[in-house]
């Protein structure tokens, strides 16, 4: 099974992540994620062992311990992209510094600490808290793209965060499907 730690948006917020989309969603070369599934990885596992599972939430449950997080509000805001403005593979949603970046990333390390102790990998990347809004499949667009991130400010809206969850990507024919395995409450 193939497994990622996170935080996943409210449904009341699957129709601003859409508003913000529409800025982007007559543009050739890009491919809309699902706003109904729209979450914050805070680690990314990869393939494990299904008979894995009791052991990974025990991971979970030891790093949000150590994370020492309560519940706390985010506020999700902002557009910025991955690899870079030049050569754009992913376009993001991050999170305003003062509404609930250093809870996650508090979350992330800890978890990392954890899992990383089990075997998994630990990222290759500084963390950046975000939800991917879209992912550029070629350049055609890139022009209005970059315009729209450095012109654009959205705030998508606030959220309480009181559960991490590990979750089970599920590749299909009309794109990945997420299904919760196990939640740790904080």
């Amino acid at each position: 099974m193939r497994l990622f730690v996170s935080v996943d948006l409210p449904p009341s917020l699957s129709e601003a992540v859409t508003a913000v989309q529409d800025e982007f969603g007559d543009m050739d070369g890009l491919r809309l994620t699902d706003p109904a599934q729209a979450h914050f990885t805070l680690t990314f596992l990869g393939e494990a062992d299904p008979e894995r599972v009791d052991e990974i939430h025990a991971a979970i449950e030891a790093a949000v311990g150590e994370a020492d997080v309560d519940p706390f509000d985010c506020t999700i805001g902002g557009l910025g992209v991955f690899r870079s403005m030049e050569y754009i593979t992913v376009i993001w949603a991050g999170v305003r510094e003062d509404r609930g970046a250093a809870e996650l990333t508090r979350l992330h390390g800890a978890l990392e600490t954890e899992l990383t102790a089990l075997g998994f990998e630990a990222a290759d990347y500084e963390f950046t808290p975000h939800i991917t809004l879209a992912r550029m499949n070629d350049a055609r667009s890139k022009p209005q793209i970059q315009q729209v991130v450095r012109e654009t400010d959205p705030t998508i809206g606030t959220f309480r965060v009181d559960t991490v969850r590990l979750t089970e990507t599920r590749l299909t024919e009309l794109g990945p499907r997420y299904e919760t395995v196990a939640e740790v409450d904080l």
